[in-house]
């Protein structure tokens, strides 16, 4: 009876692990073969990049260690609301006007780092997501608590679209597909044009760069500036595409933008190429102790804005989806303290609300205090 009933156990165990590997199996074959996971580079991309990017090992991109500096040990929240607002969030209507002078900027937040820039007289969309989830499919996954007062649709023409990195609350695979038609050319970090030409956009339309190297689009200088983060769309493709900031500069305006990161050296890289720059818009949320490397604290996103030499600074990543265990208003509550004790000047626009960098005394209502 001992006997059977070893090898009946035996059995079992043999057939639960078989289960898990079938499962295995299948979750890899769907992140593999699903169109929202975007497409991976071929071996002759993967030595082009290691042409052209210094940290980049043949098969994942890397953060430099001399970068690896620490910044601001602890998470004091401020905050005791809910992940998502229990009131409506007020949403104004943009005011896009393409008919401006070519020493114009306009500046456009749709929430999260969704964002529009008009300079140059030319649109730059960067990170667009319309989505109502942060995910791979719309039936699960954070779920946003604004929805932008206009659709893909409203949109006007765009230049250039910036994409900062592959995650899914920065590149949405049914938003590209539903402004494609409307854009010229899509600038982005190494390997994010396969998940592009996976969705249907074409190659002809689409510029890769690594770290410091520059697009000049009808006389507006774009250059891929470094930053402390990760990629991946899915389990088993961490790392294989670049990430980054951006950097934008005519002869009247230098403007970044930080897409989503942790703090380090690469600031002050940044800052040495550059000096110091008209408007910083820097992520400031989705922070958590735990992956404290790759997301800022709002006191150190205030502590880059002042190394970066910023006259107007705005943060970004919040106000759509709460992707971390904080309030939904602690990022801008902290971070608005934190610059205000450094001395920076703070521009915290409405969502969808259009600003002019240049008169950023209109932009300092710290509007989420009147909402729970």
């Amino acid at each position: 009876m001992g006997f059977y009933a070893k090898h009946r156990w035996f059995r079992v165990i043999i057939g639960i692990i078989s289960g898990i590997i079938i499962i295995v199996l299948i979750a890899v074959a769907f992140m593999r073969i699903f169109p929202a996971f975007g497409g991976r580079p071929t071996k002759a991309e993967r030595k082009n990049y290691s042409q052209r990017a210094g940290y980049y090992d043949g098969r994942r991109f890397n953060y430099p260690d001399e970068w690896s500096i620490e910044g601001i040990g602890q998470d004091v929240r401020v905050s005791s609301k809910g992940t998502a607002p229990k009131d409506e969030l007020p949403v104004k209507f943009p005011e896009i006007d393409e008919d401006t002078d070519i020493n114009d900027v306009r500046v456009t937040w749709f929430g999260h780092s969704f964002v529009l820039i008009q300079m140059h007289r030319m649109n730059i969309l960067v990170d667009p997501v319309f989505s109502q989830r942060s995910s791979p499919v719309q039936w699960i996954g954070p779920k946003r608590f604004t929805v932008p007062s206009v659709s893909a649709a409203d949109l006007p023409h765009i230049d250039v679209l910036l994409i900062s990195h592959d995650h899914h609350d920065h590149l949405d695979p049914d938003t590209i597909r539903e402004i494609d038609s409307k854009v010229d050319r899509y600038i982005v970090p190494l390997g994010i044009e396969n998940h592009l030409e996976r969705w249907g956009v074409s190659p002809d339309k689409i510029l890769n760069k690594a770290w410091w190297e520059s697009e000049t689009v009808n006389g507006l200088e774009i250059t891929c500036t470094p930053g402390r983060h990760f990629s991946g769309r899915s389990l088993i493709d961490q790392n294989y595409t670049q990430w980054c900031s951006w950097v934008l500069m005519d002869e009247y305006h230098q403007i970044f933008e930080n897409g989503d990161g942790g703090f380090g050296g690469h600031f002050e890289e940044i800052h040495d190429r550059f000096g110091d720059f008209d408007l910083v818009m820097l992520d400031c949320a989705q922070y958590d102790a735990n992956w404290h490397y790759s997301h800022m604290y709002p006191e150190e996103s205030a502590m880059a804005a002042e190394i970066l030499g910023a006259k107007v600074v705005m943060p970004i990543h919040w106000g759509a989806f709460i992707l971390s265990s904080h309030s939904w208003d602690d990022p801008p509550e902290r971070f608005t303290i934190a610059a205000e004790q450094r001395g920076l000047n703070i521009v915290t626009p409405y969502l969808c609300e259009t600003m002019d960098p240049d008169a950023h005394d209109k932009y300092q209502e710290r509007w989420w205090r009147n909402y729970e």
